[in-house]
Protein backbone atom coordinates (compact mmCIF):
# COMPACT_ATOMS: atom_id res chain seq x y z
CA UNK A 1 0.00 0.00 0.00
CA UNK A 2 0.81 3.89 -0.96
CA UNK A 3 2.74 5.63 2.49
CA UNK A 4 1.95 8.89 3.47
CA UNK A 5 5.75 9.33 2.90
CA UNK A 6 5.65 8.25 -1.04
CA UNK A 7 3.04 10.87 -1.75
CA UNK A 8 4.89 13.47 0.28
CA UNK A 9 8.01 12.09 -1.96
CA UNK A 10 6.20 12.35 -5.24
CA UNK A 11 5.11 16.17 -4.47
CA UNK A 12 8.59 17.06 -3.26
CA UNK A 13 9.69 16.04 -7.69
CA UNK A 14 6.54 17.62 -8.49
CA UNK A 15 6.64 20.86 -6.54
CA UNK A 16 9.91 20.94 -4.89
CA UNK A 17 9.71 22.56 -1.67
CA UNK A 18 12.89 24.91 -2.47
CA UNK A 19 10.11 26.30 -5.70
CA UNK A 20 7.99 28.17 -2.64
CA UNK A 21 8.80 31.33 -1.42
CA UNK A 22 10.93 32.17 1.54
CA UNK A 23 7.86 33.26 3.60
CA UNK A 24 6.10 30.29 3.01
CA UNK A 25 5.20 26.54 5.00
CA UNK A 26 4.82 23.97 2.34
CA UNK A 27 5.69 20.30 2.70
CA UNK A 28 3.59 17.52 5.71
CA UNK A 29 2.10 19.75 8.16
CA UNK A 30 0.31 16.58 9.98
CA UNK A 31 0.84 12.81 9.27
CA UNK A 32 3.32 10.31 9.98
CA UNK A 33 5.29 9.87 6.86
CA UNK A 34 5.01 5.16 7.49
CA UNK A 35 1.46 5.84 7.69
CA UNK A 36 -0.80 4.35 5.13
CA UNK A 37 -2.46 6.59 2.31
CA UNK A 38 -5.11 4.78 0.86
CA UNK A 39 -7.38 7.97 -0.30
CA UNK A 40 -6.36 11.87 -0.91
CA UNK A 41 -8.80 14.44 -0.62
CA UNK A 42 -7.53 17.86 -2.71
CA UNK A 43 -8.47 21.23 -1.24
CA UNK A 44 -7.83 24.98 -1.49
CA UNK A 45 -8.34 25.13 2.34
CA UNK A 46 -8.06 23.20 5.23
CA UNK A 47 -10.83 24.39 7.08
CA UNK A 48 -13.17 22.51 9.58
CA UNK A 49 -15.71 21.89 6.85
CA UNK A 50 -12.88 20.06 4.46
CA UNK A 51 -11.66 18.07 6.82
CA UNK A 52 -15.04 16.80 7.74
CA UNK A 53 -15.58 15.73 4.24
CA UNK A 54 -12.30 13.80 4.27
CA UNK A 55 -13.57 12.09 7.58
CA UNK A 56 -16.86 11.14 5.30
CA UNK A 57 -14.84 10.22 1.77
CA UNK A 58 -12.55 8.01 4.19
CA UNK A 59 -10.06 9.57 2.90
CA UNK A 60 -6.36 9.37 5.39
CA UNK A 61 -4.65 12.51 3.31
CA UNK A 62 -5.41 15.84 2.76
CA UNK A 63 -3.82 18.15 0.09
CA UNK A 64 -4.16 21.83 0.88
CA UNK A 65 -2.68 24.16 -1.44
CA UNK A 66 -3.55 27.41 1.52
CA UNK A 67 -0.71 26.65 4.48
CA UNK A 68 -2.62 25.59 7.50
CA UNK A 69 -0.23 27.21 10.04
CA UNK A 70 1.44 30.22 7.97
CA UNK A 71 2.75 31.80 11.12
CA UNK A 72 3.59 31.28 13.89
CA UNK A 73 1.79 29.96 16.43
CA UNK A 74 2.38 29.36 20.18
CA UNK A 75 -0.18 26.92 20.97
CA UNK A 76 -2.25 24.22 18.87
CA UNK A 77 -4.89 23.17 21.96
CA UNK A 78 -8.24 22.29 21.15
CA UNK A 79 -9.78 25.41 22.56
CA UNK A 80 -8.14 26.82 19.42
CA UNK A 81 -9.32 27.50 15.79
CA UNK A 82 -6.54 25.88 13.90
CA UNK A 83 -5.44 23.47 17.20
CA UNK A 84 -8.89 22.10 17.23
CA UNK A 85 -8.48 21.22 13.56
CA UNK A 86 -4.96 19.54 13.93
CA UNK A 87 -6.46 17.32 16.94
CA UNK A 88 -9.36 16.57 14.47
CA UNK A 89 -6.69 15.48 11.76
CA UNK A 90 -4.82 13.34 13.94
CA UNK A 91 -7.72 11.97 15.70
CA UNK A 92 -8.95 10.70 12.47
CA UNK A 93 -5.59 9.75 10.92
CA UNK A 94 -5.41 12.53 8.52
CA UNK A 95 -2.25 13.73 7.05
CA UNK A 96 -1.96 17.17 5.63
CA UNK A 97 0.08 18.66 3.07
CA UNK A 98 1.04 21.86 1.44
CA UNK A 99 1.78 22.79 -1.62
CA UNK A 100 1.42 26.38 -2.44
CA UNK A 101 3.57 29.18 -3.96
CA UNK A 102 5.59 25.92 -4.81
CA UNK A 103 2.75 24.72 -6.99
CA UNK A 104 2.15 28.82 -8.12
CA UNK A 105 5.73 28.82 -9.97
CA UNK A 106 5.34 25.15 -11.38
CA UNK A 107 4.63 24.45 -15.08
CA UNK A 108 1.92 23.75 -15.46
CA UNK A 109 0.92 25.07 -11.67
CA UNK A 110 -2.32 26.99 -10.58
CA UNK A 111 -2.34 29.56 -13.47
CA UNK A 112 -1.85 27.34 -16.51
CA UNK A 113 -4.99 25.47 -14.62
CA UNK A 114 -6.82 29.36 -14.71
CA UNK A 115 -5.70 29.80 -18.12
CA UNK A 116 -6.88 26.41 -19.18
CA UNK A 117 -9.95 27.66 -18.13
CA UNK A 118 -10.77 30.50 -20.48
CA UNK A 119 -9.07 28.55 -23.20
CA UNK A 120 -5.86 31.04 -23.33
CA UNK A 121 -3.13 29.23 -25.49
CA UNK A 122 0.84 29.94 -26.04
CA UNK A 123 0.86 29.96 -22.37
CA UNK A 124 4.31 32.16 -20.86
CA UNK A 125 4.75 33.14 -17.20
CA UNK A 126 3.71 36.43 -16.19
CA UNK A 127 6.69 37.11 -14.09
CA UNK A 128 9.02 33.99 -14.56
CA UNK A 129 10.38 32.48 -11.31
CA UNK A 130 14.10 33.46 -9.91
CA UNK A 131 16.49 31.31 -7.88
CA UNK A 132 15.94 27.46 -7.62
CA UNK A 133 13.00 27.66 -9.99
CA UNK A 134 14.42 29.59 -12.98
CA UNK A 135 13.86 28.03 -16.25
CA UNK A 136 11.26 25.29 -17.55
CA UNK A 137 8.75 27.91 -18.35
CA UNK A 138 8.20 27.92 -14.53
CA UNK A 139 6.77 31.52 -13.02
CA UNK A 140 4.19 33.38 -11.43
CA UNK A 141 0.59 33.53 -13.31
CA UNK A 142 0.51 32.86 -17.40
CA UNK A 143 -0.13 34.81 -20.30
CA UNK A 144 -2.36 33.64 -23.28
CA UNK A 145 -4.33 34.38 -26.10
CA UNK A 146 -7.93 34.10 -26.18
CA UNK A 147 -9.14 31.75 -28.76
CA UNK A 148 -10.52 35.11 -30.20
CA UNK A 149 -10.99 38.55 -29.57
CA UNK A 150 -13.99 39.76 -27.77
CA UNK A 151 -14.80 43.44 -25.62
CA UNK A 152 -13.62 42.66 -21.96
CA UNK A 153 -17.69 42.32 -20.88
CA UNK A 154 -17.74 39.27 -22.38
CA UNK A 155 -14.64 37.81 -21.27
CA UNK A 156 -16.19 38.82 -17.81
CA UNK A 157 -18.90 36.67 -19.03
CA UNK A 158 -16.50 34.07 -20.17
CA UNK A 159 -14.66 33.91 -17.10
CA UNK A 160 -17.69 34.08 -14.98
CA UNK A 161 -18.98 30.93 -16.57
CA UNK A 162 -16.18 28.26 -16.61
CA UNK A 163 -14.50 29.60 -13.13
CA UNK A 164 -16.27 27.32 -9.78
CA UNK A 165 -19.28 29.95 -9.33
CA UNK A 166 -18.88 32.39 -6.08
CA UNK A 167 -21.06 34.54 -4.46
CA UNK A 168 -18.57 37.01 -5.47
CA UNK A 169 -18.77 36.54 -8.81
CA UNK A 170 -16.58 38.41 -11.46
CA UNK A 171 -16.12 42.16 -11.74
CA UNK A 172 -14.35 43.73 -14.24
CA UNK A 173 -13.08 47.51 -14.58
CA UNK A 174 -12.02 48.96 -17.62
CA UNK A 175 -13.93 50.07 -20.65
CA UNK A 176 -16.53 47.44 -21.46
CA UNK A 177 -16.65 47.54 -25.04
CA UNK A 178 -12.60 47.34 -25.15
CA UNK A 179 -11.60 44.45 -27.54
CA UNK A 180 -9.31 41.68 -25.29
CA UNK A 181 -7.38 39.44 -27.09
CA UNK A 182 -4.58 38.61 -24.50
CA UNK A 183 -5.16 37.80 -21.18
CA UNK A 184 -2.80 37.74 -18.08
CA UNK A 185 -3.46 35.39 -15.36
CA UNK A 186 -2.62 34.87 -11.76
CA UNK A 187 -4.46 32.40 -9.11
CA UNK A 188 -4.66 33.90 -5.81
CA UNK A 189 -4.16 37.35 -4.95
CA UNK A 190 -2.29 39.03 -7.79
CA UNK A 191 -1.86 42.83 -7.28
CA UNK A 192 1.77 42.54 -6.64
CA UNK A 193 1.69 41.73 -10.00
CA UNK A 194 -0.21 45.06 -12.06
CA UNK A 195 3.34 46.02 -13.29
CA UNK A 196 4.11 42.75 -14.80
CA UNK A 197 0.72 42.90 -16.61
CA UNK A 198 1.72 46.34 -18.07
CA UNK A 199 4.72 45.31 -18.84
CA UNK A 200 3.74 41.77 -20.58
CA UNK A 201 1.52 44.29 -23.03
CA UNK A 202 -2.14 42.04 -22.55
CA UNK A 203 -4.84 43.56 -22.60
CA UNK A 204 -6.77 42.52 -19.88
CA UNK A 205 -5.62 40.88 -16.58
CA UNK A 206 -7.94 38.59 -14.44
CA UNK A 207 -6.90 37.72 -10.69
CA UNK A 208 -8.22 38.08 -6.97
CA UNK A 209 -8.36 40.03 -4.07
CA UNK A 210 -7.65 43.59 -6.16
CA UNK A 211 -7.41 46.93 -3.83
CA UNK A 212 -9.32 49.85 -4.60
CA UNK A 213 -6.05 51.92 -4.90
CA UNK A 214 -3.72 49.94 -6.69
CA UNK A 215 -6.77 48.76 -9.61
CA UNK A 216 -8.17 52.65 -9.61
CA UNK A 217 -4.60 53.79 -10.12
CA UNK A 218 -3.67 51.10 -12.83
CA UNK A 219 -6.39 51.80 -14.84
CA UNK A 220 -5.84 55.85 -14.66
CA UNK A 221 -2.33 55.05 -16.30
CA UNK A 222 -3.87 53.32 -18.94
CA UNK A 223 -3.11 49.50 -18.01
CA UNK A 224 -4.79 46.25 -19.13
CA UNK A 225 -8.37 45.78 -18.35
CA UNK A 226 -8.87 44.01 -14.74
CA UNK A 227 -11.19 41.17 -14.03
CA UNK A 228 -11.32 40.50 -9.87
CA UNK A 229 -12.53 37.09 -9.50
CA UNK A 230 -13.01 34.90 -6.08
CA UNK A 231 -9.74 33.81 -4.47
CA UNK A 232 -11.09 30.40 -3.86
CA UNK A 233 -12.62 30.10 -7.67
CA UNK A 234 -9.43 30.95 -9.31
CA UNK A 235 -7.58 28.42 -7.59
CA UNK A 236 -10.03 25.36 -7.38
CA UNK A 237 -9.33 24.42 -10.98
CA UNK A 238 -5.39 23.11 -10.44
CA UNK A 239 -6.93 20.65 -8.13
CA UNK A 240 -8.00 18.73 -10.58
CA UNK A 241 -5.31 18.12 -12.55
CA UNK A 242 -2.99 17.65 -9.16
CA UNK A 243 -5.36 15.19 -8.09
CA UNK A 244 -4.98 13.57 -11.18
CA UNK A 245 -1.01 13.59 -11.84
CA UNK A 246 -1.06 11.95 -8.22
CA UNK A 247 -3.09 8.99 -9.13
CA UNK A 248 -1.34 8.07 -12.16
CA UNK A 249 2.01 8.26 -10.41
CA UNK A 250 1.55 6.37 -7.58
CA UNK A 251 -1.90 5.01 -8.43
CA UNK A 252 -4.10 5.90 -4.80
CA UNK A 253 -7.88 6.81 -5.67
CA UNK A 254 -7.81 10.85 -5.25
CA UNK A 255 -11.36 13.36 -4.51
CA UNK A 256 -11.56 17.02 -5.43
CA UNK A 257 -13.80 19.28 -2.96
CA UNK A 258 -16.27 21.45 -4.48
CA UNK A 259 -16.79 23.25 -0.91
CA UNK A 260 -16.83 26.67 -1.12
CA UNK A 261 -14.10 28.10 0.90
CA UNK A 262 -14.55 31.58 -0.50
CA UNK A 263 -16.01 33.68 3.16
CA UNK A 264 -18.09 35.47 1.12
CA UNK A 265 -21.94 34.84 1.46
CA UNK A 266 -23.91 37.51 0.36
CA UNK A 267 -23.94 40.51 -2.28
CA UNK A 268 -25.77 42.65 -2.85
CA UNK A 269 -25.98 45.55 -5.37
CA UNK A 270 -27.33 48.85 -5.19
CA UNK A 271 -31.38 48.09 -5.52
CA UNK A 272 -31.48 44.74 -5.62
CA UNK A 273 -31.97 41.87 -3.70
CA UNK A 274 -28.76 40.04 -2.05
CA UNK A 275 -27.57 37.06 -3.93
CA UNK A 276 -26.89 34.58 -0.79
CA UNK A 277 -25.38 31.46 -0.17
CA UNK A 278 -25.07 29.20 2.96
CA UNK A 279 -21.12 30.22 4.02
CA UNK A 280 -18.10 28.61 3.82
CA UNK A 281 -18.64 24.58 3.17
CA UNK A 282 -21.72 25.53 0.53
CA UNK A 283 -21.10 23.33 -2.78
CA UNK A 284 -19.71 25.59 -5.48
CA UNK A 285 -23.66 24.24 -8.12
CA UNK A 286 -25.33 26.03 -4.64
CA UNK A 287 -23.45 29.74 -5.43
CA UNK A 288 -25.22 32.41 -6.59
CA UNK A 289 -24.58 33.92 -10.60
CA UNK A 290 -24.68 37.74 -11.33
CA UNK A 291 -24.75 39.84 -14.23
CA UNK A 292 -24.91 43.32 -15.03
CA UNK A 293 -22.04 46.15 -16.13
CA UNK A 294 -21.26 49.69 -15.89
CA UNK A 295 -19.55 52.25 -18.04
CA UNK A 296 -16.54 52.91 -15.62
CA UNK A 297 -15.29 55.98 -13.67
CA UNK A 298 -18.26 59.12 -13.51
CA UNK A 299 -20.95 56.80 -14.02
CA UNK A 300 -24.05 57.42 -11.93
CA UNK A 301 -23.75 55.78 -8.94
CA UNK A 302 -27.71 54.82 -9.16
CA UNK A 303 -29.03 54.50 -12.35
CA UNK A 304 -25.74 53.13 -14.07
CA UNK A 305 -24.53 50.55 -11.36
CA UNK A 306 -24.86 46.66 -12.36
CA UNK A 307 -27.51 44.79 -11.30
CA UNK A 308 -27.06 41.50 -10.21
CA UNK A 309 -29.05 38.45 -9.76
CA UNK A 310 -28.60 35.42 -7.49
CA UNK A 311 -28.05 31.67 -8.23
CA UNK A 312 -25.91 29.56 -6.13
CA UNK A 313 -21.39 28.85 -5.94
CA UNK A 314 -6.25 34.36 2.78
CA UNK A 315 -2.74 38.15 2.62
CA UNK A 316 -1.05 39.18 -0.71
CA UNK A 317 0.65 36.76 -2.70
CA UNK A 318 3.56 38.30 -1.08
CA UNK A 319 2.80 36.65 1.57
CA UNK A 320 -0.68 35.24 1.31
CA UNK A 321 -2.37 32.42 2.95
Amino acid sequence: MTSVGEVVEYFNERYPPGWAEDWDRVGLVAGDPDAPASRALFVVDCVPETVEEAVTAGADMIIAHHPLLLRGVSSVAATTYKGKIIHRLIRSGIALLVAHTNADVAAPGVSDALAERLGLTGLRPLRPAEGAASGGGRGTGRIGRLPSPMPLADVAALAARVLPPTVWGVRAAGDPERVVDTVAVCGGSGDAFLADATASGADAYLTADLRHHPASEHIAAGGPALLDAAHWATERPWLDRAAAELTGAVGIPTQVSDLVTDPWTVQVASGEPPATATGPGRRAADAPSQTGRATGPGRGAAADGPSQTGRKHPPMKEPRP
